[in-house]
């Protein structure tokens, strides 16, 4: 029986896949339950008469029929959360170091991933393509933002980062600071030598855009429905397949064994034969690497990219790997669900419970709200931290 439950197959997909759907069905009924209880307590308040005035139905009935979609994007963006905050995770869990220029490496992989498909469709070979062929064509972006965003995380690490490892720990953060600037100025330096301009859209071809009905039905008498768009199941899949991807590697693999001893201690892995330079390398070839990915899947579901596109998902990814547990990767997929469904639920409810005294706009408060709250009241992080030595 424990050779069963420890196989690389449960240990490394079925159970990461099962920590998923648990904690996407966890976090969807605690808010949804939330939400609808909010909705009876403001039955008979002001809320509910100016949304009877403003919409035509109750608060209860606005909750209900806006709760699947609400719920969908919130998944959606979780997930996009959940694979930017892996590249925090990886990093910390070996070097106990949080590489704040790891947004700007999420924002290269974008720029690099949206720069093929534009190069693409001025080729001609995008409006040709077939949907099958499109969809080969948007792998090969992601691909192309991986490598990009994997070996400037390489080179970051060997220039930026080794020579400071046994520096206080204020002096690589500082550094990273640094990486993180001039990651930005190099972005727009490129851009505007190369195509004059700062801003880019991501080309709209095949299917992407389109919204598939999933479900129409109604209870108690309230209609509502479920549409999804492809690009958002493009999202979902490719970060569920980072996820899975990465706790295989690291829980059943040689390297992901390297990888674990290195974290707990690199004089004693060192000792053992392993190459610790090498494995550090690797680990931030691969946190890279999924923010590269993660910048191009981005990019799909928002369309729009600046050199600072990413700050914000950054400074929210982070939030969402220290409220999982920094340098655990399934606190990282907790931690990404979690709050990308907050957000969801505040942008959709928030005004219409506020009566317009607060918008959508102050959903990106509420991260660094909970941020604030993790660090006081639980530090480690809901699952807790995974390295050798409390930080």
């Amino acid at each position: 029986m424990r050779r069963i439950h420890n196989s690389p197959l449960i240990q490394g997909i079925l159970t990461p896949l099962g920590q998923i759907a648990i904690f996407i069905l966890g976090s969807g009924a605690v808010l949804s339950a939330f939400m609808l209880l909010m909705a009876v307590i403001f039955s008979n308040s002001p809320a509910n008469l100016m949304c009877l005035d403003k919409n035509g139905i109750s608060l209860m009935e606005y909750t209900l029929r806006n709760l699947p979609q609400v719920l969908t994007d919130g998944v959606t963006l979780g997930f996009v959360y959940a694979a930017i905050a892996l590249g925090y995770t990886m990093v910390y869990g070996v070097l106990e170091f949080i590489n704040f220029a790891h947004s700007e490496i999420f924002a290269l992989g974008a720029f690099v991933g949206v720069e093929t498909l534009i190069v693409l469709q001025n080729s001609g070979k995008l409006a040709a393509a077939s949907t099958l062929g499109a969809y080969g064509w948007m792998v090969l972006a992601i691909l192309a933002g991986m490598a990009a965003a994997g070996a400037t995380a390489v080179l970051v690490e060997r220039v930026a980062y080794r020579p400071l490892r046994g520096a206080p720990r204020l002096v690589p953060f500082i550094s990273a600071i640094g990486v993180s600037f001039f990651l930005q100025d190099a972005i727009r330096l490129v851009e505007s030598l190369t195509t004059g301009q700062f801003h880019r859209i991501i080309p709209s071809f095949a299917n992407f855009d389109q919204r598939i009905p999933i479900m129409r039905s109604s209870l108690g008498g309230v209609p509502f429905s479920l549409d999804l768009e492809v690009k958002s199941l493009w999202v979902v899949a490719a970060a569920v397949l980072m996820l899975v991807g990465l706790n295989y590697l690291v829980n059943t693999t040689k390297i992901g064994k390297a990888i674990r001893s290195v974290a707990q201690s690199r004089d004693s892995a060192s000792l053992m034969g392993i190459n610790v330079n090498l494995i550090i390398s690797l680990t931030f070839l691969i946190g890279g690497s999924l923010g590269g990915a993660a910048g191009v899947l981005y990019a799909l579901k928002f369309t729009r990219i600046d050199p600072y596109v990413g700050f914000f998902p950054g400074l929210k990814a982070f939030t969402a790997a220290v409220m999982g547990g920094i340098g655990n990767i399934t606190g990282a997929m907790l931690g990404g669900m979690v709050l990308g469904m907050l957000e969801t639920f505040a942008g959709a409810y928030l005004s219409v419970y506020t009566m317009g005294a607060f918008g959508a706009e102050y959903k990106d408060i509420l991260a660094f709200a909970i941020l604030i709250l993790m660090l006081i009241f639980r530090p480690a992080g809901l699952l807790g931290e995974q390295v050798a030595q409390k930080a």
